[in-house]
């Protein structure tokens, strides 16, 4: 669930003022998600809202592509699709990004957009704090998708995924992400997300206190360090990162992470397995310029023995 917009990639390096040229590529935390699992053979499913434009139009077709079913996603006659701007970073340091997206299609997403039915033929949901700071409606709807799968016995993962610049204030975002955190199985914050959700200083102790809190596991991003995991069973563990030649692009490497994880969890794999997954996966990221054309198929998969 979540917005999906297009994504206006600079084709030269430089401020974005100065660029003249740039090729069309989707952004969205959600669907990069959505799409790294179709890859590998999940049958997906992506629910959000889209205007009748023509980046509309090229999002859902990207999307639907890529073998995501799209039937959940509701055209709006009166509200645009949203967009970005990314710079060309030449070495490796985080892009420059500039956001279109205030009062988007996608920004009036409501638990009415859910069907639950539909929600229930699915044996798991991904969700980001992305979705949940575009509206208080959105928010309501990520909260009750998580509800209602967690209730039914599906598994629920989350990605806390700071957008700090989309909330009113720093207490805001994280009051509301730790509230919905407390809804999920699995949650997957980067360590600089941790330490500000939760004041703690380690891994350990931040996989604790969502544990705490009713995770059943908690997987913490160290970036080129690898990963830490730890468990509601008590098991824990740190794999090593993969080594990357070059630096790209370092957008979208923790939604192929989450790939990573969740592919291996639906699969019946162990965490350590999970995140040697994981780490492989958000390391092809780190090579690409677009946020999701890293994504391996299950060839690819198959090929590094991580199945």
């Amino acid at each position: 669930m979540g917005e999906t917009m297009a994504l206006l990639v600079a084709q030269e390096p430089g401020p974005l003022a100065g660029v003249q040229s740039f090729t069309k590529r989707i952004a969205g935390a959600d669907t990069n998600v959505a799409i790294g699992l179709a890859r590998l053979g999940f049958k997906v499913g992506w629910v959000s809202r889209l205007g009748a434009d023509s980046f509309g139009s090229y999002v859902r077709k990207t999307v639907e592509a890529e073998g995501v079913d799209t039937s959940q996603v509701e055209t709006d006659l009166q509200r645009s699709t949203g967009f970005m701007l990314k710079s060309r970073s030449v070495d490796g340091s985080d892009p420059s990004i500039e956001y279109y997206r205030r009062g988007s299609a996608a920004s009036q997403l409501s638990v009415g957009h859910l069907s639950t039915d539909y929600a229930l033929r699915a044996r798991h949901v991904h969700t980001t704090g992305i979705t949940p700071a575009l509206s208080p409606a959105a928010r309501e709807l990520v909260a009750h998708a998580m509800q209602i799968l967690r209730a039914a016995g599906r598994s629920v993962s989350f990605d806390p995924n700071l957008r700090p610049s989309l909330w009113p204030d720093t207490a805001t975002m994280r009051d509301t992400l730790n509230d919905l955190a407390r809804h999920a199985d699995w949650v997957l914050p980067g360590i600089d997300e941790g330490k500000l959700l939760t004041g703690q200083n380690t891994p350990a102790d931040m996989a604790a206190w969502y544990l705490d809190r009713g995770a059943k596991a908690v997987v913490i991003k160290q970036g080129a360090q690898g990963a830490y995991f730890r468990t509601a069973a008590g098991e824990q563990g740190h794999v090593p990162g993969v080594t990357v030649p070059v630096v790209v692009d370092t957008v979208g490497a923790g939604d192929a992470f989450a790939v990573g994880i969740i592919s291996a969890q639906l699969e019946g794999l162990s965490w350590q397995r999970a995140l040697r997954r994981a780490n492989w996966i958000a390391s092809r990221a780190l090579q690409v310029v677009g946020d999701m054309e890293g994504l391996p198929t299950r060839a690819e998969l198959m090929a590094q023995n991580l199945e």
